[in-house]
């Protein structure tokens, strides 16, 4: 009998701990009776526990923290990462964006706490209001704990998703702006957060700021980012992610991160094509935050060329002249000899070809650099088909009258005719082309991206019968692009509506998709690269664009592992994946 009675006993003891295993701590921000603005309609719950048939609202009616378990001691990095569903300031709906975020920054060593605010959106205050002061609240909770719960009260983030990244954002921008009276002695602690991941920002433009979708999709001359974001002195980085697609526009992203730009606050900013309300890019927000030290110390740099030192995967190397003798246009003496390099990879796996060529403040170029030959060597391995172009520099003389760019110009539409003229040859698609350039280079993309109906020379044999618009672009910190400053170096950031698009781009019928790829902190501005893909989706065309915070031009040419200076090239990689397989 007394072994039966333990038995009985531990099976109890064990269902009750696996009952309890994810009963995780639930703490209630606010003292009883001193909630500012309640209203009787709102609770504090996530959907899952709503769509209970048990489910009592008068048991959910305050604003809470549910702590999870903390971090395995060998991994804690001494942070803590804020959860924030999103939900239209309806609900908060996003149960399982919450499970990700606590099992992905759990594992990398960051104490986990989901934030559940009061909904539905209040009456008679802005739809936000109730929301932001249980934020301000919750981050002085979070903060009163840091002690007590193992990690620095100045390494608090948040990750968070739609509705919730419009509060995220109210967190991040505007903490010295008191969002309720204070009620004890809590409210005396700081209630700004130390870095902010943002998915898909509702609410940001001034079209959508009453708890619409964005009605004008966040353009317009009157249509700018709302007032009640202040960028104030504790404005923190800020990693933003949004779909092209998103009907909460990702112009009040981009709004967001210019914002952040004129105040030299570290950000970033991950833009997908085609891609509509949801959040993406996890693994960019953590390379985000390694390159930020939220995570440790960095590792080492490591050269690009280290990583990517062989041509082992190339079967075959074509070299020939881009002119024939005697026809080059603009000729000049103090230029280079313009050639192209077929470069076969040993197992051909798509009939693609890849255009590429270096940069060099169009005073120099080659194909054998940092910039070019790494993602000659990485593309190849993927079994595509690469060109290799060194154009004609330095630049043409001041008497020739010619722009630094039109002797370069002229070489990339002769290339893209002479490969197209020959690909059926190689067993390859003429109409799949696409060019990549670095710098200068990536200036020079822009060209060939959005001008291609314009004609850079005279016809001079039946090549130049075959039309020169590429399928895609890949701009690698692009310079040259604004007008703001002396030679391409941005005076004011490029962050300035006076700050336009160079007239030399034409955005012409046959402008193609792009990728853009830039430093946060390159002098060449990342504005660049953003005012590029905010001029393509204008005119229709889901492009993709990815800032590195604190990174400078040539953000890849040494890269610490696990960042995403480090990652850029798959970036290549997926986005050509994406462009072959797109429907």
């Amino acid at each position: 009998m007394r072994h039966t009675a333990m038995r009985h006993l531990l099976v109890l003891l064990s269902a009750f701990f696996m009952l309890n295993a994810y009963a995780w701590e639930r703490e209630t921000i606010w003292p009883k009776g001193k909630m500012p603005d309640a209203q009787a309609h709102q609770i504090a719950a996530m959907t899952d526990e709503t769509s209970s048939p048990k489910f009592n609202a008068d048991k959910h009616r305050v604003a809470y923290l549910e702590w999870f378990d903390a971090p395995a001691k060998e991994k804690r990095t001494n942070g803590c990462m804020i959860l924030i569903s999103g939900g239209s300031y309806k609900n908060c709906c996003d149960v399982g964006l919450i499970k990700l975020w606590r099992e992905t920054f759990t594992a990398l060593g960051f104490q986990c706490v989901n934030f559940v605010y009061r909904t539905p959106r209040p009456t008679g205050l802005p739809i936000y209001q109730t929301a932001w002061e249980d934020g301000q609240r919750a981050v002085r909770m979070v903060r009163s704990e840091a002690k007590k719960r193992g990690f620095d009260p100045e390494k608090i983030g948040v990750i968070s998703m739609s509705a919730g990244s419009h509060l995220a954002t109210l967190l991040a921008t505007t903490s010295l702006t008191p969002a309720y009276t204070p009620v004890d002695k809590l409210d005396t602690l700081p209630c700004h957060i130390n870095w902010a991941i943002i998915n898909a920002p509702a609410y940001v433009t001034t079209d959508a700021e009453d708890g619409t979708r964005a009605t004008r999709l966040g353009y317009g001359v009157d249509v700018r980012i709302s007032d009640v974001f202040k960028f104030d002195a504790k404005t923190c980085p800020i990693s933003l992610h949004h779909g092209g697609n998103d009907v909460y526009s990702p112009n009040g992203s981009t709004l967001i991160y210019r914002e952040l730009r004129k105040r030299k606050v570290p950000a970033e900013l991950h833009l997908y094509p085609d891609k509509g309300h949801g959040a993406f890019g996890l693994e960019r927000g953590i390379e985000f935050m390694r390159q930020m030290g939220f995570i440790g110390p960095l590792e080492p740099e490591v050269e690009i060329m280290s990583r990517y030192n062989n041509d082992d995967a190339r079967r075959e190397k074509i070299v020939e002249d881009v002119w024939p003798e005697g026809k080059m246009p603009c000729a000049q003496e103090h230029q280079c000899k313009p050639y192209i390099e077929w470069h076969f990879p040993k197992q051909l796996k798509t009939n693609a070809i890849q255009i590429m060529y270096s940069g060099g403040s169009y005073r120099g170029n080659g194909p054998d650099g940092f910039e070019v030959a790494p993602v000659r060597r990485y593309l190849t391995e993927k079994g595509i088909t690469v060109v290799t172009l060194k154009y004609r520099t330095p630049r043409p003389t001041a008497e020739s009258g010619l722009a630094k760019h039109t002797s370069a110009w002229q070489d990339l539409q002769r290339t893209i005719r002479i490969v197209r003229s020959k690909a059926k040859s190689f067993g390859l698609d003429p109409e799949k082309i696409g060019i990549m350039g670095f710098s200068a280079g990536g200036h020079l993309t822009l060209m060939g991206v959005t001008s291609s109906l314009h004609q850079s020379y005279l016809p001079i044999d039946e090549i130049d019968k075959q039309p020169c618009n590429v399928q895609w672009g890949i701009g690698i910190y692009p310079a040259y692009a604004l007008t703001d400053g002396p030679d391409g170096h941005n005076t004011d950031g490029g962050n300035e509506d006076t700050d336009l698009l160079v007239p030399e781009f034409s955005f012409d019928l046959k402008t193609a998709p792009m990728l853009l790829v830039h430093g946060d902190g390159d002098g060449f501005s990342a504005m660049n690269s953003v005012k590029t893909w905010e001029k393509m989706r204008s005119m229709g065309i889901q492009s993709e664009l990815h800032t590195l915070a604190t990174r400078p031009h040539c953000f890849q040419r040494t890269a610490a592992p696990g960042t995403g200076s480090y990652t850029y090239l798959d970036r290549v990689g997926e986005f050509l994946d994406y462009m072959l397989n797109k429907k």
